[in-house]
C-alpha cells in the first residue's frame, strides 16, 4: 500500500510539473474571420472568409517554421462556421497570450478605397470605424439567442456600443503596440498603404482577456485590391509580414524566450489559393520532373577538381563550428568608445549589414554561454538577441543551435 501511495504521488508530481512547462510556452490564437455559411464581404470574384483564411495559414505557417516553442492555435483550419463567441472562448481556454483576428474590408457599392488597417478594442471615434465594427459585429445574427449570449447587444445599435466608452481594458496598451507594429511591417512587406491604428467596439476582441488586434487587410470592394488580396503572392506576403510584427511583439513582451527571435529573411510558405490550388495539383508531379530535366540541361560545365591541399583546407572551412553572438544595438554609423549607448562595453563587436552597423557582445561557439551571459546583460540591454555566424557569414540561428547540439553529441 505504501508503494501504491508513493508511486501515485510521484505520478502526480510529474503530471504537475509536465503541466506547468507546457504552460511556461507561448500560446497564439490565430482568427480566421467568417467561415462556413457566414461568407462576409462579397467581392467580385471571392469571399472574404476565403481570403482571410488563407492569410491566417500562411501567418500561422510562418510562426509555427521559425518560432517551434509557440504552440499555435487556430480558430479554424478549414472552411466552417465559428461564433464570435467560440472564438474568444477558444483563446481564453487555452489562455492564450495572444490572439489575432484577421478580416477583409468592403464599403457600400459605388465606393472605393485601398490600404489595410488594424483596430484595437475601444470606442469609436469615426463613422467609417463604426461601420467596420457593426459589419464584423452582424455576425451574431446568424447564432440562435444571440441576445441572450451577448447580454442584449445589437450590432446595429450605437446604444449598443456605448458601454466601449467606459470599459478599461487592461490588455490596451500591449493590444496598441502589437498594432502599431502590424501596420508597420505588413503595409511594408506586402506593399499596402497604411490606413493607420484605430479603436471600435468588435466583439470578439471584448470578449478575449488577453492582448489582442484586428487586422482589416484591403478592401474587397475595389477591384485591385480584390485581385491583389487573392495572388499567391501577396497572400504570403501579408502573412509573412503578421509573423515579423508577432516576432517583435514578442521580442518585446515576452521574457520567456530563450531564443529572442530575429525575423528571417522572407521565405514563401503560403499555398496558392483555393482554387489555383486545385488547378494545379494534377500538373505538379510532372512540372517538377520538366524542372528536373531543365536544371540537368543547364548545369554549368563542369570546373577541375581541387588539388588535395585545396580539398583538405575546404573540408576544414565545411565542418567550421557556428559561433553565437549577442546582437545588443544597431546604429547608422560606427559607435565610438564611452558612448553612453554602449552602456560601458566598450569590448563590443560589430558587423555591418548594408547601411546599419549592428553590434554584438560575445563570442562563442558554445551556445550555453551565450545564453548565459544574455541573462547577465538583460537589464542593460532588453532587446538583445542570439545571432549565429558560420565561416564569417551571418546564418539562421535555429539552425546553428541544432548543429551545436549535433557536434555536443558527437
Amino acid at each position: 500500500m505504501g508503494r501504491k501511495i508513493v508511486l501515485a504521488a510521484v505520478l502526480l508530481i510529474c503530471t504537475t510539473l509536465a503541466f506547468a512547462a507546457k504552460k511556461q510556452g507561448f500560446t497564439l490564437v490565430i482568427d480566421a474571420g467568417h467561415g462556413g455559411h457566414d461568407a462576409g464581404a462579397l467581392g467580385a470574384i471571392s469571399k472574404e472568409k476565403n481570403i482571410n483564411l488563407n492569410v491566417a495559414l500562411a501567418f500561422g505557417k510562418y510562426v509555427e517554421r521559425n518560432c517551434p516553442d509557440v504552440n499555435v492555435i487556430y480558430t479554424r483550419k478549414t472552411d466552417v462556421f465559428v461564433t464570435l463567441l467560440e472564438r474568444a472562448n477558444i483563446a481564453n481556454r487555452n489562455k492564450a497570450d495572444l490572439f489575432v483576428s484577421i478580416h477583409t474590408n468592403a464599403l457600400p457599392k459605388g465606393k472605393q478605397a485601398r490600404g489595410l488597417e488594424t483596430y484595437t478594442l475601444g470606442m469609436h471615434r469615426a463613422d467609417d470605424n463604426f461601420d467596420v465594427a457593426k459589419r464584423e459585429n452582424a455576425v451574431i445574427l446568424y447564432e440562435k439567442d444571440y441576445q441572450q449570449h451577448y447580454e442584449g447587444f445589437d450590432p446595429n445599435s450605437s446604444e449598443s456600443y456605448i458601454m466601449f466608452e467606459f470599459m478599461q481594458d487592461k490588455n490596451m496598451e500591449k493590444s496598441v503596440e502589437l498594432a502599431k507594429y502590424v501596420q508597420r511591417r505588413t503595409c511594408a512587406a506586402a506593399n499596402r498603404p497604411n490606413k493607420g491604428v484605430k479603436q471600435a467596439g468588435f466583439l470578439v476582441l471584448r470578449e478575449t482577456s488577453m492582448p489582442s488586434c484586428l487586422i482589416e487587410l484591403g478592401f474587397i470592394t475595389t477591384p485591385s485590391e480584390e485581385q491583389q488580396l487573392n495572388s499567391a503572392d501577396a497572400i504570403d506576403a501579408l502573412g509573412y509580414g503578421i509573423y515579423q510584427a508577432f516576432v517583435d511583439y514578442r521580442n518585446k513582451y515576452d521574457k520567456r524566450i530563450t531564443v529572442p527571435f530575429e525575423v528571417p529573411e522572407r521565405q514563401r510558405v503560403a499555398e496558392q489559393p483555393a482554387k489555383v490550388e486545385r488547378e494545379g495539383q494534377s500538373n505538379r508531379d510532372g512540372q517538377d520532373g520538366q524542372e528536373d530535366r531543365e536544371n540537368r540541361t543547364t548545369q554549368p560545365t563542369p570546373t577541375p577538381q581541387p588539388s588535395p591541399a585545396e580539398t583538405k583546407e575546404q573540408e576544414r572551412v565545411a565542418q567550421s563550428a557556428p559561433v553565437f553572438k549577442i546582437q545588443i544595438l544597431t546604429a547608422s554609423s560606427v559607435i565610438k568608445k564611452g558612448d553612453k549607448r554602449l552602456k560601458g562595453h566598450d569590448d563590443a563587436d560589430y558587423y555591418k549589414d548594408g547601411n546599419i552597423y549592428k553590434y554584438t557582445l560575445g563570442a562563442s561557439e558554445n551556445y550555453n554561454e551565450i545564453y548565459r551571459l544574455r541573462k547577465t546583460i538583460l537589464d542593460q540591454f532588453p532587446q538583445a538577441f542570439i545571432i549565429a555566424f558560420k565561416d564569417g557569414q551571418r546564418t539562421d540561428v535555429q539552425e546553428a543551435i541544432k548543429e551545436y547540439k549535433r557536434n555536443k553529441n558527437r
